[in-house]
């Protein structure tokens, strides 16, 4: 009898532990999902529809081609193929972007593609200024305001940009020598950046570098660092500059320099 006793109670505790584990994942789970469908969290798309209008890099002839190969009247079913360049519209630009051996798009570890948002505003700078490269003082001011940049944070640059998409000669801010002009990161910014140990630095413009850039030094500097970029994000204007977290989902392309991407902000309301 007693024996019985005791190797009941081993069998039984496991299975108890199990069981409270479980219910605890489950109630973690269902209480993060309570609150999207609650709409205490607000979800915003931060990514461009893609069609052949988007603004492109200047000198991609080719940007954006769809084909319908069957339709419901006379196949059944509706289904496209299509054609692109990785480096189109809202995109993710894969460490390989640039430096030789640099991981490819497939390669980029999942954990980086979700983290808290850290929002730059830049916009009454970037007005004044179309060429104008972050500072590092913005950041030492928002880590004033709301502590130290966090390891993992995805950082974005919030210019006021996008409110000139898809006017292709706004956004581009092309003069009369063939130049462009809008605002990035600075070399000394990204460097900052690079130093608290970010996951990705976005933007709401055609590149993370200023747009008279000629050798690119921060795309070189951050790839380098295994840092992917965002760029050409939808507004940002509704964002908080922290207390967001993003959701990053690129294109799981094998050998991807880059690829289309959908970035979606949590937001608590």
């Amino acid at each position: 009898m007693g024996i019985a006793h005791r190797v009941v109670s081993v069998l039984v505790l496991p299975v108890f532990c199990v069981s409270f584990a479980h219910g605890q994942s489950q109630t973690k789970s269902e209480g993060a999902l309570e609150g999207i469908a609650s709409g205490k969290t607000r979800i915003i798309d931060l990514s461009y529809a893609i069609n052949d209008k988007l603004v492109a890099w200047p000198g991609d002839p080719r940007v954006f081609e769809a084909t319908v190969n069957g339709t419901v009247e006379k196949d059944g079913y509706f289904t496209r193929s299509f054609w692109m360049l990785e480096h189109y519209g809202t995109h993710l630009d894969a460490p390989a972007h640039f430096p030789p051996g640099k991981s490819t798009v497939e390669k980029i570890a999942p954990e980086k593609f979700f983290g808290p948002a850290v929002v730059l505003d830049v916009r009454p700078e970037s007005e004044k200024d179309a060429d104008y490269q972050l500072s590092p003082a913005v950041i030492e001011a928002w880590e004033k305001r709301n502590g130290k940049i966090p390891v993992g944070a995805i950082v974005l640059l919030r210019t006021g940009w996008a409110s000139r998409w898809p006017d292709v000669q706004r956004y581009r801010n092309t003069d009369a020598k063939g130049e462009m002009h809008f605002p990035g990161f600075s070399v000394e910014a990204a460097k900052m950046l690079l130093e608290r140990k970010i996951s990705g630095l976005g933007c709401d413009t055609l590149s993370i570098d200023p747009g008279n850039s000629k050798d690119f030094p921060v795309h070189r500097l951050v790839l380098g660092a295994e840092v992917y970029q965002l760029e050409n994000l939808r507004d940002l204007s509704s964002l908080p500059e922290i207390g967001a977290s993003l959701v990053v989902a690129p294109i799981k392309l094998e050998g991807g320099s880059g690829g289309a991407v959908r970035v979606f902000a949590l937001v608590s309301q």
